[in-house]
């Protein structure tokens, strides 16, 4: 399912679908299907609606990935059951596996297919443990795996279970003549609860290993961390120009990056093609730089996130920030932990960008100046609740 808009994205969904949005330097939807490649799926069906070609243009036809991939257009929302039931005459044939276009994980996916076949139930839902699950569907399972209770993003005082859902689902082709045709309709928000009333069995499956969504940017950086961490061994490709620069792994490096003297690079990390790191620079773990990059002298990064063509300045110190395509940082800048910059923005001299602070596309913050909350463009959707 790749339908969202990615509202709560924003400034990083403007231009792409959440899908889209890359981790360690590729697409997110690429690093799902190869995990379901490995997983032995090979026949996989995508809905699409908001920017959807574009992943239609990244994936083609899913042969370079050892799949194969057919496309179905919502035209309109749906909601999640009903862009299923969109797809229908993908998914007569035998039970099949639903999940979200922008979940990031290492789950043994077979395992709880295998599950749902033996089972009764026309539904298998995927749980798993959460420390705050205000933002997930919440259930209520007994010993044999029964779903009794199942509430959507519970308020404080309504959270009976810390196990969610994690929205990927085993379903019987019989589940599709329960969702209504062409109309919005949610599996967490009403065919489950309706089910569950109508005393029909749903099983949950209890998931290990990692999992989330990329939601947003908190979750964002938790999966680029996580994969990150999951790095055993270091990776050049192309050359690799050092100048008495000190590196530890594990880091992968694409085609034609260089490092000046006295920098420093500590992985895990990764770094595009055609990047460019100067002098006395320190680029900190747990760092992605995408590619076309600049990174001037005396420069500090930590835990961050920079797309593709961006340039920082001498002397800016970075942590844990997100940075879009074509944005300049000049000189003396810092941005501080949890920070989101947009596309095309330009951060002049002397500036901080405070924690949380989110900024749209295309604008220029002036120097010297503290940028706190959000700074948006009137250009460009302001919303940032929903998807």
């Amino acid at each position: 399912m790749c339908g969202g808009e990615g509202t709560r994205l924003r400034p990083l969904t403007f231009e792409r679908p959440k899908p889209m949005i890359p981790l360690l330097n590729k697409p997110s939807i690429v690093h799902l299907v190869e995990h379901l490649a490995r997983q032995g799926i090979d026949e996989i069906v995508i809905t699409l609606g908001y920017k959807g070609t574009t992943i239609q243009d990244a994936l083609g036809d899913g042969r370079a990935y050892g799949v194969h991939i057919e496309y179905v257009h919502d035209k309109k929302k749906l909601g999640t059951a009903g862009s299923v039931k969109n797809a229908e005459e993908h998914l007569r044939d035998e039970p099949f596996l639903v999940v979200g276009g922008d979940h990031v994980m290492d789950l043994n996916l077979r395992e709880m297919y295998r599950f749902h076949i033996l089972g009764r139930a026309p539904v298998t839902i995927g749980l798993i443990p959460i420390e705050d699950p205000r933002d997930y569907g919440i259930v209520d399972m007994d010993v044999k795996n029964r779903i009794h209770r199942f509430r959507e993003k519970p308020r404080l005082g309504e959270i009976f279970s810390n196990i969610a859902s994690t929205g990927i689902y085993v379903c019987d082709p019989e589940i599709l003549d329960r969702i209504p045709e062409n109309e919005k309709y949610d599996f967490a928000k009403n065919l489950f609860p309706r089910m569950i009333e109508e005393d029909e069995e749903i099983n949950g499956f209890l998931v290990r290993g990692k999992w989330t969504d990329i939601g947003n940017p908190a979750a964002y950086r938790e999966a680029v961390r996580w994969m990150l961490a999951n790095m055993e061994s270091t990776t050049i490709i192309g050359s690799f120009n050092l100048r008495d620069a000190r590196v530890i792994g594990p880091f992968e490096v694409r085609e034609n990056v260089s490092m000046g003297e006295n920098s420093a690079l500590v992985g895990p990390t990764v770094i595009g093609r055609e990047t460019k790191i100067m002098d006395s620079v320190l680029i900190g773990p747990y760092t992605t730089i995408g590619s076309g990059c600049v990174v001037e002298e005396g420069s500090r990064i930590f835990s961050a996130d920079i797309f593709d063509n961006v340039h920082i300045g001498r002397n800016v110190a970075i942590s844990g920030a997100i940075i879009d395509n074509e944005t300049r940082v000049e000189d003396d800048c810092i941005l501080e932990t949890d920070t989101v910059i947009g596309p095309r923005c330009r951060i002049e001299r002397g500036s901080t960008i405070s924690s949380g602070a989110r900024i749209w596309p295309e604008l220029t913050i002036k120097a010297g100046e503290v940028v706190r909350g959000r700074r948006v463009n009137e250009s460009y959707k302001t919303e940032m609740e929903g998807s």
